[in-house]
C-alpha cells in the first residue's frame, strides 16, 4: 500500500499570494518546495482512494474510472473544492465517504452528479476494502472532522488532519495501536496560547510523543511553519512532508 501526498499546504498554500517572506520567496524559486491543498492518494492493489479532494482539476488529473472511492476528512472548501467540477463528468459513479455533516459544502449534496454520497461514517467503526481497513476517528476542528487509522496487513498509519490536539477517546484509541506512521496536522510555529483549529509545532510534537509511532510526518503546513523549519530542526522521527512524497506500508 502506498500513500502519496498530493498536497501538504494549509488553506493559504505556499507561496502565499503577495507574501515576500523567506519561505514564500524560496518556494517561488524552487517549485519542488511549493505546498498545495492538503490531500493524499492511497494505492492498494486495484484500489485508488482519494483522501480529501482539495486539489483542483481532479477531472483532468485522473481518467474516468480510475478513482475507486473518495474519503473526506471534512467539508471545508480547501478539502472538497475539486469535487465541484468532477461531479459534472460522465461515467461510473464514485462513492464518497465522510463524517456526519448534514450541511456538507455548498450544493454538493443537492447536485452530486456522478458522486455517490454514502451513509455517514461512524467513529471507530472500520471500513474494509480487500487488504485495507480504515477506521474513522474524531478530531477537533470547527467543522465535524474525522481522521483515519489505515491498516494494511500488520502495519498502521494514522492520518490526522485538520485538528488542534486530539479528543481523549481518539488519543486513547490510537495509543492502543502499534503505529508505524502518523501523518499529523501542523499549521503554526510554536505558540504559548492554544491555537485555533490546527496544531502548532509544540502540540504536534506532544501528540507524536503521546502516540509513539515509528515516524511522524507533518502536513497542512503554512509558510509560518516553513519559516520556522528554516531556522530549527525537528526531533528524531519527525519530518515535514512535501507534495509528491510517497509513504509505503509493506
Amino acid at each position: 500500500m502506498q500513500l502519496t501526498f498530493l498536497g501538504t499546504g494549509d488553506v493559504q498554500q505556499v507561496p502565499v499570494f503577495g507574501c515576500d517572506c523567506a519561505a514564500c520567496l524560496r518556494a517561488r524559486q524552487q517549485p519542488a518546495l511549493r505546498r498545495t491543498a492538503t490531500s493524499a492518494l492511497i494505492r492498494c492493489d486495484d484500489d485508488l482512494i482519494l483522501l480529501d479532494a482539495g486539489q483542483t482539476h481532479l477531472e483532468q488529473r485522473f481518467a474516468p474510472g480510475e478513482i475507486t472511492r473518495i474519503l473526506l476528512t471534512h467539508y471545508h472548501m480547501d478539502h472538497v473544492q475539486g469535487l465541484f467540477a468532477l461531479r459534472w463528468g460522465r461515467g461510473q459513479r464514485i462513492p464518497v465517504y465522510g463524517p456526519p455533516d448534514e450541511q456538507g459544502c455548498d450544493d454538493l449534496y443537492r447536485h452530486p452528479g456522478l458522486l455517490h454520497f454514502e451513509p455517514f461514517l461512524t467513529p471507530f467503526v472500520p471500513l474494509t476494502w480487500g487488504a485495507l481497513t480504515l477506521t474513522p476517528v474524531p478530531l477537533i476542528h470547527s467543522k465535524i472532522t474525522y481522521g483515519y487509522l489505515i491498516r494494511y496487513r500488520d502495519q498502521q498509519l494514522a492520518y490526522l488532519t485538520d485538528t488542534v490536539g486530539l479528543p481523549d477517546e481518539t488519543a486513547e484509541f490510537l495509543q492502543r495501536q502499534p503505529l508505524t506512521m502518523v501523518v499529523l496536522d501542523c499549521s503554526y510555529a510554536p505558540r504559548e496560547a492554544m491555537p485555533r483549529n490546527h496544531n502548532d509545532i509544540t502540540r504536534a510534537l506532544g501528540i507524536h510523543a503521546r502516540l509513539r509511532p515509528q515516524r511522524t510526518w507533518l502536513t497542512h503546513i503554512s509558510h509560518e511553519v516553513d519559516n520556522w523549519l528554516m531556522r530549527h530542526a525537528l526531533p528524531a522521527g519527525v519530518h515535514a512532508a512535501s507534495d509528491g512524497l510517497t509513504l509505503t506500508l509493506a
